[in-house]
């Protein structure tokens, strides 16, 4: 079925604010309910990517809670912590890992307009100690109750709105695509209107078709693909 010109401006018009430079990194949130609720925010803050740790042979599972948010935000999955956070500092990223400790400042005393990346525990254990050892700053979300923390897709909102908050203080949220390269925009709106025929680029090795002004596809395809489409 061909994309129709308002889908197609949708799409562009998410695409649009979607920033690259604000991330978070999930370590071992198995849990499809809080892996959704934290991807659904990231979707509604405008992430362009996210990254999450699984030392173990597992699949990202999500739920209804996510709302499709999954299919709008690319998910970065590595096994290896140190890894991950190596790729997240190699981009310029400054961590910032949850964790309650005498070291931790308040969240709303850190400065988020930069390239930022929240990095989040499971809720019984919190970040790993190998990740804690490697953030740039240790934070944390001051409690006035009984319990000392936050479920842990509540406190990833919380600090992804902090964070978009202080970013439209500053006039720094992007509206127009500025908040990627232009090759990831084409890289990314291709992707998001023909899912299928980037899956059959990908396995194929090839480049991806350019699109028109009106998001339709310009070059040849064989038969079998434009029925995808």
């Amino acid at each position: 079925m061909p994309l129709l010109p308002r889908r197609y401006e949708r799409l562009k018009s998410v695409l649009n604010k979607r920033m690259s430079n604000l991330t978070v990194l999930i370590e071992n949130v198995e849990k499809p309910h809080n892996l959704s609720a934290i991807i659904r925010s990231c979707d509604a803050v405008g992430i362009l990517e996210a990254y999450a740790i699984f030392n173990k042979e597992k699949y990202l599972t999500f739920n209804s809670t996510a709302q499709g948010s999954q299919k709008w935000v690319q998910i970065n999955q590595y096994k290896e912590t140190t890894k991950a956070i190596k790729v997240l500092k190699s981009k310029g990223f400054k961590l910032y890992g949850t964790n309650l400790n005498p070291t931790s400042i308040d969240y709303r005393e850190c400065n988020f307009k930069g390239a930022t990346a929240f990095i989040l525990g499971a809720e019984k254990w919190g970040i790993s100690e190998e990740a804690a050892s490697l953030v740039d700053e240790h934070i944390h979300i001051p409690m006035r109750g009984m319990v000392e923390s936050l479920n842990v897709s509540v406190a990833a909102s919380a600090l992804l709105f902090e964070a978009l908050r202080q970013r439209r203080v500053a006039n720094i949220i992007p509206e127009s695509g500025e908040g990627m390269s232009q090759e990831t925009y084409k890289e990314k709106i291709f992707e998001w209107a023909y899912p299928e025929v980037a899956q059959w680029c990908k396995s194929e090795g090839k480049k991806y078709p350019e699109l028109n002004k009106k998001g339709e596809i310009i070059d040849d395809l064989p038969r079998t693909e434009k029925m995808r489409y």
